[in-house]
């Protein structure tokens, strides 16, 4: 079955972190670019996010990590995801997250990082590039 329609992605700011400009920056981009953004707003739980994702049939999931959890949050996500059964949908994130810590994010299965001061025009194209290109 073809996927048609325009990408849908949920942006999400799991955790404690109240800071939320870089997640609602995204998101305006990515609805700029003609993509549908469900937002969840500030402190979900991967829970929350996991079935947000579920609910509303996005092709990905954009987490917002200012807080340091992201080894935790990133992995609970694509763990809830694998559970059920739902681990076509991408997941990338961004926020302050240390270089050290990208490429075991990745091991995991995010499929990208993007780290502060990365233009809103390259996230948009990577999504465009790698959501639904499987």
């Amino acid at each position: 079955m073809g996927v048609t329609g325009p990408i849908r992605v949920v942006v999400a700011k799991p955790g404690l972190d109240g800071h939320d400009r870089g997640a609602k920056v995204i998101a305006r981009a990515l609805r700029d670019a003609g993509m549908e953004v469900i937002y969840t707003g500030l402190h979900q739980t991967p829970e929350q996010i996991v079935d947000t994702a579920i609910q509303e049939d996005a092709d990905a999931i954009g987490m917002s990590i200012l807080s340091g959890a992201h080894n935790t949050l990133f992995a609970r996500v694509i763990e809830l995801l694998r559970e059920r059964e739902a681990d076509d949908i991408t997941v990338f994130g961004g926020g302050i997250i240390p270089e050290d810590d990208i490429p075991p994010l990745k091991e995991k299965g995010v499929a990208e990082i993007f780290t502060p001061g990365v233009p809103t025009g390259d996230v948009v194209a990577w999504v465009r590039s790698h959501v639904r290109a499987a």
